[in-house]
């Protein structure tokens, strides 16, 4: 009991520092984390003080409910008498203690989602943002290019389009069209794109000056366009990500 005891009491204190880590990070990845464990601890033990000090600080003003640290200091003692003393303490104020517990591990799952939700919203992340070294997810890099989060809100895209070189037996074919979703793979490596309005054409065909010129005529004769491009028929195109060789991102500002 003296060595259990310890380990359980320092377990539902720090459990809902790492509770809100999760939550709160926006990662590309779902295999196992394999960050450095003293920055995953350090940023798990500092929401977990943030925590604690605010849900105690509400629960005295709320409830006239005091901390009391030799009780803590107790618990976390080898000493059995001193853990029967505190075990004891505990019981007197069970009911409290498992609403403080509770209530605390519901917000740190809660809370963060509604945190990030305020940073992406006011863009508090972006690359100009004074706030960017403290709120800018870094294990994201793919989330801010193709959202283009990175623009201030006025400035913000209405829409992004992809155009992507996919080798399709010995030819290469350009990809375009309007990103509509994005997926990972359990690594955070980019794994597949779901375009809209797609339009594709071999590499082959590139746009030279014959092409400006054939444009120009057409547009003069009021055509759309000059056969460079096949539409794709279907609601959604998905291109996968280990079969692209290039990829550009354009930002579309309509107005």
């Amino acid at each position: 009991m003296n060595v259990a005891l310890p380990a359980l009491v320092i377990f539902f204190i720090f459990l809902p520092g790492f509770i809100f880590r999760i939550r709160f990070k926006r990662v590309e990845r779902t295999s196992l984390d394999f960050s450095p464990f003293g920055r995953i601890a350090a940023g798990a033990v500092m929401s977990a003080a943030v925590a604690h000090l605010l849900w105690l600080s509400f629960t005295y003003w709320l409830f006239g409910q005091r901390f009391e640290p030799i009780v803590l200091m107790q618990l976390l003692s080898s000493a059995p008498a001193s853990q029967v003393a505190a075990a004891s303490a505990v019981a007197a104020d069970f009911s409290w203690i498992a609403a403080y517990f509770g209530t605390l591990l519901f917000a740190s799952f809660a809370f963060p989602i509604l945190l990030r939700s305020a940073i992406t919203n006011y863009r508090l992340d972006r690359a100009s943002s004074p706030l960017r070294p403290m709120l800018r997810f870094h294990e994201a890099p793919w989330y801010y290019l193709l959202t283009g989060a990175d623009f201030p809100e006025e400035e913000a895209p209405d829409f992004v389009i992809v155009a992507a070189i996919v080798e399709v037996g010995r030819d290469a074919m350009l990809y375009t069209g309007v990103l509509d979703s994005f997926f990972f793979d359990s690594d955070g490596q980019l794994d597949r794109l779901v375009l809209q309005g797609v339009a594709r054409r071999p590499l082959a065909r590139d746009k030279d000056t014959s092409d400006d010129e054939a444009e120009d005529k057409a547009a003069s004769a009021g055509r759309a366009d000059t056969g460079r491009f096949y539409p794709v028929d279907g609601d959604s195109f998905v291109l996968r990500y280990s079969e692209m060789i290039t990829l550009n991102v354009q930002y579309v500002h309509l107005g």
